[in-house]
């Protein structure tokens, strides 16, 4: 038996790293304003430096990365390391959604929302965006999948999209009402209706809650760094996907120990 769930932690692994792989293309092109000349599927991969087309024993997830140390075979430019990051992050999570969710239809759908959550994260350090065809297409995604796939009903998606989204919406308007000054980005808020379709209104409470003590954790962090311009080290977007993270695993329990389950 342990060899059987060890077998499939393996696949498990391997599957994510592909997917890693995907995303990585995903979080390189979809920023990109070219986007009539290039999309995620096409062209086929190729180094940046001297724009030869890659091999597919070179974009094998992860051992490619390992057997070239990092560079590219013809020109032996190094190749970011953040490539090798988002493969090895995303096995590591697919490994985890499925081992809580399954090898069923949920685990798949939760997945989906965890792989959108690492291009987000990438894209808006990267960028300060977050793409609408992933907040606005994942919202309506998660709300779909709750009528069959989530743990949660439509009725409870609904309501978590409109109170994650609609309570962002508000603390942006105030701020700029009292400050004249954008506090919170739309994507921000798009995101927020995101995972609310994803997890639903009880949990989008728990994570702007979370968001918000991992935001401010960081900014006391960038404080003893010296750090002056704070909003421009990192955006809130990474905060609340790494919040919905931690809520979609630890929700139940975190509300358990806070005395609301």
């Amino acid at each position: 038996m342990e060899w059987i769930n060890l077998f499939r932690a393996l696949v498990t692994f391997g599957f994510g790293a592909l997917v890693g792989s995907f995303l990585n293309v995903c979080i390189t092109r979809l920023p990109q304003e070219d986007s009539k000349e290039r999309s995620i599927l096409w062209p086929r991969s190729h180094c940046d430096h001297c724009q030869k087309q890659l091999p597919w024993v070179d974009l094998i997830p992860l051992v490619s990365t390992i057997l070239l140390l990092g560079r590219c075979r013809f020109c032996k430019a190094k190749i970011s390391f953040e490539y090798f990051i988002v493969e090895l992050v995303t096995a590591f999570l697919a490994v985890w959604t499925f081992d809580q969710f399954g090898f069923r239809p949920q685990g798949f759908a939760y997945f989906l929302f965890v792989a959108s959550l690492v291009v987000i994260t990438a894209i808006d350090i990267h960028h300060r965006i977050i793409p609408d065809v992933i907040s606005l297409g994942g919202t309506l995604l998660g709300f779909l999948l709750s009528l069959h796939f989530l743990d949660i009903n439509y009725t409870e998606s609904l309501l978590g999209i409109l109170s994650g989204g609609g309570f962002l919406l508000l603390l942006a308007w105030t701020y700029f009402k009292f400050t004249s000054r954008e506090g919170m980005g739309g994507g921000d808020i798009k995101l927020a209706a995101m995972i609310g379709a994803f997890l639903g209104y009880k949990s989008i409470l728990l994570v702007l809650f979370l968001s918000s003590i991992l935001g401010s954790v960081w900014g006391l962090f960038m404080i003893l760094l010296k750090k002056e311009n704070l909003r421009a080290v990192l955006p809130f977007g990474p905060f609340l996907a790494g919040a919905a993270l931690i809520t979609l695993f630890y929700g139940e329990l975190i509300l358990y120990f806070l005395g609301y389950s």
